[in-house]
């Protein structure tokens, strides 16, 4: 049943691909003439709700001091639906992570819907699916859009586009809490490692989440360092590194260098909610049948 079902899906979803091109590539072409059209399949600088042109692109000046505030789109590098970029589950030499024994038995327990160990849409165990939190270090290794940080005396303020989610990364001085619940999104301190490098630690996260889309598991002892680089006036990059002793023979780099572009101050960024009734709806419609549930 399953193989007499797989030309349909193939069907169904180069069918999908090719519409969803030719709205992307109709939108491209009108946003020239018409900057009030805001293609959602590519993360162009179309502020679509405030109808301000964009401005023209410059030659990018020198870095501010101690500041990546701003809007920051990553492109579509930031997607990384194989796993974090640095290092997917594609099967590749090199891309297989340092597990311990113990990391390698919980990363046979989880069941993605992509990469090489990807299962059938309604036999897979990932919790974001369901519409759960992606938590940290997700939010930065799945659906990295357009990213907005703000930045007050006390905190850093980093907003994401998918789930419309936000973290708070403390700059008061803090340690970090002793014997504290979990969180989604862990705890953050951050602090200057020089004029133009803003490095974050985050500890204290939920362990019933993912590291990325590929399953790769975490311990509660996981520690994540972000390196915020700001290269030029208009460039911001990012490094990820995961260290968790419990699931990882060493560390490991999830993202590395991924550069993010200035927009301008009248970006409007979009939402990218999880709705359970549309995720109702395809497992009805593709979900189940391709997996032969109903």
């Amino acid at each position: 049943m399953r193989k007499g079902l797989l030309p349909l899906v193939i069907a169904f979803v180069a069918v999908f691909a090719s519409a969803c091109l030719a709205q992307a590539q109709e939108t491209q072409g009108t946003q020239a003439s018409e900057p009030g059209r805001k293609n959602p399949y590519v993360g162009m600088p179309v502020d679509g709700w405030t109808n301000q042109p964009v401005k023209p692109a410059a030659t990018s000046g020198p870095a501010p001091r101690r500041d990546i505030s701003g809007i920051w789109d990553p492109g579509n590098g930031g997607i990384q639906a194989m796993g974090a970029a640095a290092s997917p589950e594609d099967g590749k030499p090199g891309h297989d992570l340092p597990y311990t024994p113990e990391g390698l038995a919980a990363l046979k327990l989880t069941k993605p819907s992509n990469g090489v160990r990807s299962v059938l849409p309604e036999e897979t165990n990932d919790p974001v699916v369901a519409c759960n939190p992606q938590g940290f270090p997700r939010e930065d290794l799945y659906e990295l859009r357009t990213t907005q940080i703000l930045q007050t005396p006390t905190n850093v303020y980093v907003l994401y586009e998918f789930g419309r989610v936000w973290r708070v990364l403390w700059t008061d001085g803090r340690n970090f809490p002793k014997d504290a619940a979990p969180r989604w999104f862990g705890y953050s301190i951050g602090k200057w490692a020089d004029d133009y490098t803003f490095v974050v630690d985050t500890t204290g996260i939920n362990d019933e989440t993912w590291i990325d889309r590929a399953g790769r598991p975490h311990s509660p002892d996981l520690h994540v360092e972000e390196r915020y680089h700001r290269v030029d006036q208009d460039t911001l990059e990012l490094t990820v590194t995961i260290i968790d002793p419990k699931m990882y023979t060493k560390p490991w780099i999830a993202l590395n260098k991924l550069p993010f572009k200035l927009q301008t101050s009248h970006f409007d960024v979009t939402e990218m909610m999880c709705s359970p009734a549309e995720l109702a709806k395809y497992n009805e419609f593709i979900g189940g049948p391709a997996s032969e549930k109903k």
